[in-house]
C-alpha cells in the first residue's frame, strides 16, 4: 500500500468512528467506536512516522468529499441504514449491530479457519440451488406475465410466441448481465477490503487485536475476555485474518461467489422457467394453447413455492399455494390490462 494512501485511510476511518460514537445511543457501541478511533489515529501515527522517514511532510487530515458525503448520509440515515457505505469506508465492528452477546462458556474456540462459524452453516450448501430457485421463479412469472398479456391484446400464434422468445432472450441477457456487474462489483470491493486488512495485520498485529477485543467487549465480553480471545485468535495469521474479516468487515470470505457463476447460473435459470409458458407455442400446439399454458405455469409456480417454502422451513402447501395465488394474480391482471390494450378475444 502507498504509504499516503495508508495514512488518509486510517485518518478517514478514525474520523467516521468519532462520528459514529457521537451519533450511537448505545453506549457499549458508542464506546467501540470511540476506541476504535483511537486505534485508527494510532495507527495513523505509524504511517506518519513512515512517512516522515520518508521526507514526507505530513499536513493536516481534511475530510475528502467522499467522506463528508458519508457524514451527511450517516447524520440523516443513522448508521444501520448505511452499514455497506460504512464497510466501504475502512468502518470496521459493523457485525456488532444485531449481534447477539458472545458467551465464552458456551463457545468453544476455533482451532481452524475453516472452523469459524461452521456452527451456523446447514450441512450441503444449499445457497446455489436456492439462487438458481429464484431465477427460474423469476423467468416464469415475468413470461408468463407477458405472454398472458399479448395473449389478451392479440389471438395470433406467432405474435405471442415471438413476443415470448423476444421477452425470454432479453430477460436472460439482462439477468445475467446485471448479475456478473453486482457480483464483480461486490466482490472488487471485498477483496480490496480483505487485502489492506491482511496488510494492516502484517504491519501491526497488536493494533488489530485491539481493535478486535473492542468489538467483543461491545458484544458482552469483559476487558480482560476480549483482550484475551483476541489475542489468540490474532497470533495465527490466517485464523486471525478470517476472524478480521468475519468481525471488522461482516464478510465471509468463504462466500465471496463468483460473478461468472452468478452469471451463468442467472441466465440458465431465467430461460428455465421462462420457457414453461411457452412451451403450447414452442411445441405447436394448435388448440387449448393459452389453458395449457395456465395450467403448465401453475404448476410450476407451485412447485418453485413449494421449493422456496423448503428451504425457510416452512409449510411446503402453504408456500406453494400461496406462489401460486400471487404469480395468478399478475397474470389476470397482465391478461386484462392486454384485453384492454387489444382485441379481447380468446386464444
Amino acid at each position: 500500500m502507498d504509504l499516503l494512501q495508508g495514512w488518509r485511510e486510517e485518518q478517514r476511518s478514525a474520523y467516521l468512528y468519532r462520528e459514529l460514537s457521537r451519533r450511537e445511543p448505545d453506549k457499549a457501541l458508542a464506546d467501540m467506536f470511540q476506541g476504535l478511533a483511537a486505534a485508527a489515529a494510532e495507527q495513523a501515527g505509524i504511517w506518519e512516522a513512515k512517512l516522515v522517514a520518508a521526507g514526507h511532510v505530513v499536513e493536516t487530515y481534511r475530510p475528502d468529499l467522499r467522506t463528508k458525503v458519508v457524514v451527511l448520509l450517516l447524520r440523516s440515515l443513522g448508521p444501520k441504514r448505511i452499514r455497506p457505505v460504512l464497510a466501504a469506508s475502512k468502518v470496521r465492528g459493523l457485525s456488532a449491530y444485531g449481534a447477539k452477546n458472545i458467551a465464552l462458556s458456551s463457545h468453544a474456540m476455533p482451532t481452524q479457519a475453516n472452523e469459524v462459524g461452521g456452527r451456523h452453516k446447514l450441512a450441503g450448501s444449499n445457497g446455489g440451488l436456492r439462487a438458481a430457485v429464484f431465477g427460474v421463479n423469476d423467468g416464469l412469472v415475468s413470461i408468463a406475465c407477458l405472454v398472458l398479456g399479448v395473449a389478451g391484446a392479440a389471438s395470433n400464434a406467432s405474435v405471442i410466441l415471438l413476443s415470448g422468445v423476444a421477452g425470454l432472450l432479453a430477460g436472460a441477457f439482462s439477468m445475467a448481465a446485471g448479475e456478473y456487474i453486482s457480483m464483480r462489483s461486490q466482490r472488487d470491493l471485498f477483496e480490496y477490503q480483505i487485502a489492506l486488512e491482511r496488510e494492516e495485520l502484517n504491519l501491526y498485529p497488536e493494533q488489530e487485536a485491539a481493535e478486535l477485543a473492542l468489538i467483543y467487549e461491545a458484544r458482552g465480553l469483559t476487558q480482560d475476555e476480549a483482550r484475551q480471545l483476541a489475542g489468540r485468535l490474532v497470533a495465527d495469521k490466517e485464523l486471525g485474518l478470517d476472524i478480521l474479516t468475519r468481525e471488522e468487515l461482516g464478510l465471509n470470505p468463504d462466500e465471496l461467489g463468483s460473478p461468472w457463476m452468478a452469471a451463468i447460473s442467472s441466465f440458465a435459470s431465467f430461460l428455465v422457467g421462462g420457457t414453461i409458458p411457452l412451451l403450447p407455442w414452442l411445441l405447436n400446439v394448435s388448440s387449448h394453447a393459452l389453458t395449457l399454458a395456465f395450467g403448465l405455469t401453475g404448476g410450476a409456480l407451485f412447485l418453485v413455492g413449494a421449493l422456496l417454502a423448503l428451504f425457510s422451513g416452512r409449510n411446503m402447501i402453504y408456500g406453494g399455494a400461496r406462489m401460486l395465488l400471487i404469480g395468478a394474480a399478475a397474470g389476470g391482471m397482465t391478461y386484462w390490462v392486454g384485453s384492454l390494450l387489444g382485441s379481447g378475444m380468446p386464444v
